[in-house]
C-alpha cells in the first residue's frame, strides 16, 4: 500500500478535519489489515477538532485492541458506539466543548476485502479501471444542509457498513465535504486517473478544492493498493461458495472466454475438456473441469477446489501442477482451470515400457523430491502421491498434480475412516487408521512411486482396497533390475521402511541420498542379502527344521 494525505484549513480560522491511517507494523496485528479514517468536526460547534481527532484515533485503537474473531462489523460497532457515547457525554459535561460532534468515514482492509464505515457527509470513493465509484451516502438534509447523523450528536448512532472485494491497483479516496463540495466527480476522477504518487494527488485535490468558493477546510487521503495479501481460507470459501454449479457444457461452446475444444473425460460427477483461453495474448491451451450439478460430489468438488486454490496461491514450483484462477468477472460458475501440459502420466510410461534407465529415472526422482519438499515447506501434505498423479510433458520435466485431497494447515475434513489415498501407496500407519497423513506418510508414497518407477512393481506387492496387508521386508529392487546399483536399492528400501522413524527425515534428505549415490561413480556390486531378508518364511522353516532335528538327536541319545 501507498498512502498520501493533505489537509488545509483554507479560509477557516482553524482546521477541524483530522485524518490518519494505520498500515500495520512488524510483529503486530497481522490479521488487523490496514485502517484509514477521516473525520470532520461539525462546523459552528465548539470542540469540532477535538471530536474529529478522538473519533479517528479512537477507531484505530479500538479496532487494533479487539480480537479479529469478533468480525470487523461487530468490532467497529463496539468501537464507534463507545466513541459516540464519550463524545456526547463530554459535550454535555464541558461547556467549552458544548455541541461537539463530527463525521467519520473509514476504510478497513481485512484480507482481500475492503470495508467501509460511515457516519455523516465525508465521503469514500474507489477508482478502479478508470471508473470512479462513490462508496458512501451523505447523511444530509439538503434543505438547510443539515447533518442527519453525526458522531456525538445523539446518545446513540447508526453506522453504515459495506464491504466488497478489493483488487490490486485499486485507488481509494477519503475526503471531507470541503473537497467534494468544491469539485465535481468528473474532476476528482480525472485527478485520480493521472496516477501520480498518492501524496501529490492528495495535494492537487486539496489545492483545487480551496480554489473553489466553498470556504471550508479541505482534506484528502489517498490509499493505493499495490497488491493484496494471499487469500485465506475464509476468502476462498466465500468466493467458491458464491459460484453456482451449472449444467455441464458441451464441446464447441465458449465459457467465460474459454473455448471448449474437445472432451477429455466424462464421469458421473464431472466433465473435463481441453480448451483455449481466448482472452489470453497467446491463447494458451488449458484443461477445464466442470462438476455436474445435483450429485453427491458437489461438496467434495468445492472442498477440492478450495484446497487447490489455497495451494496455488502459496506454493510455487516448476515440478507442481498449476491451478489458474480466473478473475472474478470471468467466474460465472464453478469450474477448475489448469494449464494443458500434454504428454502422459508416469504410470502410463511405466506400463508401456521399456524400463526407465538409471539417469532418466534419477532425474524424475529429483523433480518429485523437489515438488514434495515445496509442499511440505508450506505445511501441505499431498496424501495421494503415485505415478498416476505425475505428468510427463513432451518438452521434459514433470508435474505432480491432483492436490484436491491434500491436507492443509489447520484444515481437516476427512474422518479417520475416510483418509484419502491409494492403498498400494499408503503407508502402513495409514492403513492401520492411526492418523490423517503427514510428511512421513508422503515420503513413503514417494518411495513406493520411485520403486515402481524403476521396477514396474511394488515393494510389498499390490495392496487391494479394504485389505489389511502384513508388511515384512521389502522386495529386492535388484531382483527385478540387476542393472541398477546396490546403493539405489538401499536408499529406496529406507524410503519405504515400515516404521515411520526409519524413513528419511524429509524429501530433501532423500534427494541428497540419491545425489550422493550418483556422485559415487560406477554401480557397486550388491552385497549378499541374508536369507532372513530375502525370504523370511523360508528362514524360519529352516530354523524350525534344525530345531526339530536337534530335538530328535537329543531323544536318540537319551
Amino acid at each position: 500500500m501507498r498512502l498520501g494525505l493533505c489537509s488545509e484549513r483554507g479560509a477557516r480560522p482553524a482546521n477541524e478535519d483530522y485524518a490518519a491511517a494505520w498500515l500495520g507494523e512488524p510483529g503486530r496485528g497481522a490479521g488487523k489489515g490496514a485502517i484509514a479514517a477521516l473525520a470532520d468536526g461539525v462546523g459552528g460547534a465548539k470542540g469540532g477538532r477535538v471530536a474529529a481527532e478522538l473519533a479517528v484515533r479512537g477507531l484505530i485503537d479500538g479496532l487494533l485492541g479487539q480480537s479479529e474473531a469478533l468480525g470487523l462489523r461487530r468490532a467497529a460497532g463496539r468501537s464507534i458506539e463507545a466513541l459516540n457515547g464519550w463524545i456526547h457525554a463530554q459535550a454535555r459535561a464541558d461547556a467549552g466543548l458544548a455541541g461537539m460532534a463530527c463525521t467519520l468515514t473509514a476504510l478497513v482492509l481485512r484480507g482481500r476485502r475492503m470495508h467501509v464505515l460511515h457516519v455523516g457527509d465525508s465521503r469514500a470513493y474507489r477508482f478502479r479501471d478508470g471508473v470512479l465509484t462513490r462508496l458512501t451516502t451523505d447523511h444530509l438534509q439538503r434543505a438547510g444542509n443539515v447533518l442527519t447523523r453525526a458522531l456525538g450528536a445523539e446518545e446513540s448512532v447508526r453506522v453504515d457498513h459495506a464491504e466488497a472485494a478489493a483488487r490490486p491497483h485499486d485507488r481509494y479516496l477519503l475526503c471531507s465535504d470541503g473537497v467534494h463540495a468544491g469539485l465535481s466527480e468528473a474532476r476528482i476522477a480525472a485527478e485520480l486517473g493521472r496516477r501520480d504518487a498518492p501524496e501529490k494527488t492528495a495535494r492537487r485535490l486539496v489545492a483545487a478544492a480551496l480554489a473553489a468558493p466553498t470556504g471550508d477546510n479541505a482534506t484528502a487521503l489517498i490509499l493505493d493498493l499495490l497488491d493484496l495479501p494471499l487469500p485465506d481460507q475464509a476468502d476462498l470459501e466465500a468466493a467458491i461458495d458464491a459460484r453456482p454449479i451449472l449444467p455441464v457444457p458441451k464441446p464447441g461452446l465458449v465459457v467465460d472466454g474459454y473455448a471448449l475444444e474437445a472432451m477429455l473425460a466424462d464421469s458421473r460427477y464431472s466433465r473435463v475438456f481441453r480448451g483455449r483461453d481466448t482472452l489470453a495474448p497467446d491463447a494458451r491451451a488449458v484443461v477445464l473441469k466442470f462438476p455436474k450439478p445435483g450429485t453427491a460430489a458437489e461438496a467434495s468438488f468445492r472442498r477440492a477446489y478450495l484446497r487447490e486454490s489455497w495451494i496455488a496461491a502459496r506454493v510455487r514450483s516448476p515440478f507442481l501442477g498449476e491451478v489458474l484462477e480466473p478473475p472474478p468477472e470471468r467466474a460465472s460458475c464453478l469450474y477448475a482451470v489448469m494449464p494443458f501440459y500434454g504428454g502422459e502420466t508416469l504410470e502410463r510410461r511405466i506400463l508401456r515400457g521399456p524400463p526407465i534407465g538409471l539417469e532418466q529415472g534419477l532425474g524424475m526422482a529429483a523433480g518429485l523430491c523437489k515438488a514434495v519438499a515445496a509442499l511440505h515447506r508450506a505445511g501441505v501434505v499431498h496424501r495421494d502421491i503415485k505415478p498416476d498423479n505425475v505428468l510427463l510433458p513432451p518438452e521434459g520435466g514433470l508435474r505432480l498434480i491432483d492436490l484436491g485431497v491434500a491436507r492443509l494447515p489447520h484444515m481437516e475434513e476427512f474422518a479417520a475412516a475416510d483418509i484419502p489415498g491409494t492403498p498400494s501407496f499408503m503407508a502402513p500407519e495409514l492403513l492401520a487408521g492411526s492418523g490423517p497423513g503427514d510428511e512421513r506418510s508422503d515420503l513413503y508414497a514417494l518411495g513406493v512411486t520411485l520403486w515402481r518407477l524403476f521396477a514396474g512393481a511394488y515393494p510389498y506387492g499390490e495392496v487391494e482396497a479394504f485389505s489389511r496387508p502384513r508388511f515384512g521386508a521389502p522386495a529386492s529392487l535388484l531382483a527385478r533390475r540387476p542393472d541398477l546399483p546396490a546403493w539405489l536399492d538401499q536408499v529406496l528400501a529406507r524410503a519405504v521402511a515400515v516404521a515411520p522413524e526409519e524413513r528419511f527425515g524429509d524429501a530433501v534428505e532423500l534427494l541428497f541420498a540419491l545425489e550422493r549415490g550418483m556422485a559415487g561413480g560406477a554401480p557397486a556390486r550388491p552385497r549378499p542379502r541374508a536369507l532372513h531378508d530375502r525370504n523370511p518364511l523360508l528362514f524360519w522353516r529352516v530354523v524350525a527344521g534344525l530345531l526339530a532335528l536337534l530335538l530328535l538327536l537329543s531323544w536318540a541319545r537319551a
